[in-house]
């Protein structure tokens, strides 16, 4: 049994600190604009870029990535939150996207 918290796409409160744990290729396609991008399996070593007091809605492509990195994030005391359906479900809700290569967004 697991304490983390799993919400909605549609229930990440506007303003809300995203954290994108995909791989790169996959943030430079598509992502949130605003969010943090820290790769899951750089999550340990990188820890100290975030801040223990602040909500973090972690997000992947579909959300089992996202889940493991909360997960993690909440045993070392982080107030981590689990996105269900991830950046796919970000894609169908409609929500805004950015990307960092220059081409229309999109979701790999």
């Amino acid at each position: 049994m697991s304490d983390t918290e799993t919400v909605k796409v549609s229930e990440v409160p506007d303003g809300a600190k995203i954290l994108d744990v995909r791989e790169d290729y996959e943030w430079v396609a598509g992502h949130a604009e605003g969010a943090l991008h820290i790769p899951l399996d750089q999550l340990p070593a990188r820890i100290g870029d975030l801040d223990p007091d602040e909500d973090l809605y972690v997000i992947c492509r579909t959300g089992g990535r996202s889940f493991r990195g909360a997960q993690w994030l909440v045993g070392q005391g982080y107030s981590a939150v689990n996105v269900a359906g991830g950046m796919d479900q970000w894609l169908e809700n409609g929500m805004p996207l950015v990307s960092d290569n220059g081409l229309k967004p999109v979701i790999l």
